[in-house]
């Protein structure tokens, strides 16, 4: 499957970094792809874990925008 997220606090390539280290310790996770300028977050992965990986985030410090 997979997820787009519009999340809070992303400002540059080391917090985009930061977010693909970090989601890709969950262990269904297959890539994560982060478009700075816009703070989208794509992750595919295996089954339906979108609130575990929002919460992932959120723990990262970039939240999701509501």
């Amino acid at each position: 499957m997979t997820f787009e997220f519009t999340v809070q606090n992303v400002k540059c390539s080391g917090c985009a970094s930061a977010i693909q280290t970090g989601l890709r310790q969950e262990a269904r996770v297959r890539d994560v792809a982060v478009d700075v300028p816009s703070g989208r977050v794509t992750v595919e992965t295996e089954g339906d874990n979108r609130a575990e990986l929002s919460a992932a985030l959120k723990t990262l410090g970039y939240p999701e925008k509501v």
